[in-house]
């Protein structure tokens, strides 16, 4: 059998065809090969070293935007969670990867949007992420009984997708302005419960007014740029080894959901000024000194921005409960697990009434005492 990728495969719109027997063939994670799971086939992907590359936020805003490299996508919008999915070119059905609707394609839409650069490939396959999965949900404090059999079939719809994300990289400048508090003692008088005169040190705070100007770096800030799943729980997944990126090439993405982003760069860096904020806070409240502090005002200044267009992998897939859809990520590279989940009203009222009786016990025991 040939190792000849190009006498092994042919590729169709976003499919990728093993010439032996026609069938598609898929990115095997873990591995730098595609298999073809019909004869067996296995196809290296060559990847050359990957140097990544930061585009110039703003320069592509104002002079390049129409220039970069763009693809064609068509996504459809699901009746049930409102998620948007995309779609290859030629499909004409299939199912909402969110909460596993069907999705028929009448009222489609195709754009054209900016090509990824990078792409983190999958490392961890459908085995690996079910068992993840379901040792998750069995370990969830006040879960229905039925949760873990619910799991075990979701998990059986496991479906591997690659998220978009922007990364941004800049440099703050922050004038602040706030209150510098330094502790002090003084020495108080009390009388105790047997009427004797006592003293203690009380903590009193001096204020003293604040001001300067610090500094940060930032690198790679990630930004979901999907809404179709809640941000906290994309959020979650962290931290990823973005140092492991390689180039974007298609044959990583065949046998997977390749979503399209539907924040767009500018909104992708206010996403990133949130995300920012907090940590130059805390450099201020270090910079102000003493033992407590009040932050009054923070102006920043965001220089020279950069940011790169990415795909990350997830394992996804709902379970629905008492007529509510449940959502559950997994990090394909580290089997973080993420996911919404249903509590057991019976088991959180059992674990009520039993403190309630302890508690009960304990006073009763304490009065027969005294009595």
């Amino acid at each position: 059998m040939s190792n000849d990728f190009n006498e092994q495969t042919a590729e169709t719109g976003n499919f990728i065809k093993c010439k032996d027997c026609g069938a598609n063939l898929k990115y095997l994670p873990g591995t730098p090969y595609l298999n073809c799971e019909y004869c067996g086939a296995k196809n290296e992907i060559e990847q050359e070293a990957t140097e990544i590359i930061e585009n110039d936020f703003e320069s592509f805003l104002n002079e390049k935007a129409h220039l970069e490299d763009k693809q064609e996508i068509v996504t459809v919008k699901c009746t049930n969670c409102a998620a948007s999915t995309t779609l290859q070119p030629n499909v004409t059905s299939s199912t909402c990867p969110y909460c596993d609707t069907p999705l028929v394609v009448t009222n489609a839409s195709t754009s054209s949007i900016i090509k990824p650069s990078y792409v983190l490939p999958f490392k961890i396959d459908r085995k690996d992420a079910t068992q993840k999965f379901v040792g998750w949900a069995g370990s969830l404090w006040f879960a229905p009984n039925k949760l873990k059999l619910y799991a075990q079939q979701s998990a059986e719809k496991l479906n591997g997708l690659y998220m978009p994300y922007w990364t941004y990289d800049t440099n703050t400048v922050s004038d602040y302005t706030g209150m510098r508090g330094e502790y002090y003692y003084v020495s108080e008088s009390y009388t105790d419960s047997e009427g004797r005169t006592q003293t203690r040190q009380v903590q009193r705070t001096r204020w003293w007014p604040a001001s300067g100007t610090v500094h940060n770096e930032f690198d790679d800030v990630l930004v979901v740029s999907s809404t179709s799943l809640p941000e906290n729980l994309a959020n979650e997944l962290e931290p990823w080894d973005l140092p492991e990126l390689v180039a974007y090439n298609d044959r990583y993405l065949s046998g997977f959901i390749t979503e399209s982003y539907q924040v767009d760069l500018k909104t992708g860096f206010e996403k990133a000024k949130q995300r920012i904020q907090p940590v130059i806070r805390s450099t201020v409240e270090r910079d102000i000194g003493g033992d407590v502090q009040q932050v009054t005002s923070i102006h920043s200044e965001y220089n020279d921005i950069t940011f790169k267009h990415i795909l990350l992998p997830v394992w996804l897939s709902s379970y629905k409960y008492k007529d509510k859809v449940y959502r559950f990520l997994i990090n394909a590279r580290t089997g973080e697990v993420q996911g919404e989940r249903p509590y057991s009203a019976a088991k959180i009222a059992l674990l009520v009434i039993s403190v309630l009786i302890v508690i009960g016990t304990i006073i009763w025991f304490a009065r027969k005492d005294q009595g």
